[in-house]
C-alpha cells in the first residue's frame, strides 16, 4: 500500500475515533500545548477544508501571524458538530496536497492523533511500514515544524518493534510510536523510553 493510502486510512480511522469519544473526552486537553483533543481534530480538518487562498487572506487579517491565522481557522471549525468533522475527513480521506509528498500529511495525522489518544489513555497499532516512512521523514529529512531543533543529532536512536535505526551516540531506545512522539517534543514519551541517550534527550527538550 502506498503512504497516500495510509494518509487515507488514518484519515478515516480519527473519523471513526472521533464519532466515538464522549463530549467530555473531545473537551480534553490535547498534548498539544492549549489545544483540547476536539481542537486538534479541528487542526487537522483545516488542511481538507481551508482553501490556500482564504487561509493566505487569515494571514494577512491575523497581520502576518501564521500562527495566530492558524489558531483562528482552528478555533472557526471546531465550533462546528464533532459529526460534521468526522464527515469532512472521511468525504476528503482521498485528498493529496499538489506538489507534496505523502510523508509529511502522513506525520501530521499520526502524531496529533496520539496527541488526541495518548490522554484519553487509548491506543492505535500504526502500520509498520507506516511508522517508519515518518521516523525517517522526521529523521532524515528538514522538516519544518515537526521535529524539535536539535534533538535528533548525536544520539543512536532504535525502534524496539521494528527494524528502525538511525544516527550514533549514547542509545535512545523504545516503541516507535515513542520515539515519534518525544522527536516532535511530546516529553509524555519520554517514560517509554530507556538507554543512556535518555537523560540527553530529555535536557535537549526541557
Amino acid at each position: 500500500m502506498e503512504l497516500w493510502d495510509a494518509v487515507a486510512g488514518e484519515r478515516r480511522a480519527l473519523a471513526d475515533l472521533l464519532e466515538a469519544l464522549t463530549p467530555e473526552q473531545l473537551a480534553t486537553r490535547s498534548l498539544c500545548e492549549a489545544w483540547t483533543v476536539r481542537d486538534v481534530a479541528a487542526h487537522l480538518v483545516a488542511a481538507l477544508d481551508v482553501s490556500l487562498p482564504s487561509f493566505t487572506w487569515t494571514v494577512v487579517t491575523c497581520g502576518g501571524d501564521m500562527h495566530k491565522a492558524s489558531r483562528r481557522v482552528t478555533a472557526q471549525i471546531a465550533a462546528r458538530p464533532i459529526d460534521d468533522l468526522a464527515a469532512t475527513l472521511r468525504r476528503r480521506a482521498g485528498y493529496r496536497a499538489p506538489l507534496r509528498r505523502p510523508e509529511g500529511p502522513l506525520a501530521d495525522l499520526l502524531i496529533h492523533s496520539q496527541d488526541i489518544r495518548r490522554p484519553l489513555g487509548l491506543s492505535r497499532r500504526f502500520a509498520k511500514e507506516d511508522i517508519t516512512a515518518v521516523l525517517r521523514f522526521l529523521t532524515e529529512q528538514r522538516t519544518v515544524g515537526f521535529a524539535v531543533k536539535g534533538a535528533v543529532g548525536g544520539l543512536a536512536w532504535a525502534a524496539a518493534d521494528l527494524d528502525w535505526s538511525y544516527g550514533s551516540g549514547p542509545a535512545v531506545r523504545g516503541p516507535a510510536e515513542a520515539l515519534m512522539m518525544v522527536i516532535t517534543g511530546r516529553t509524555v514519551a519520554l517514560a517509554d523510553l530507556e538507554g543512556e541517550g535518555v537523560p540527553v534527550l530529555r535536557d535537549r527538550l526541557s
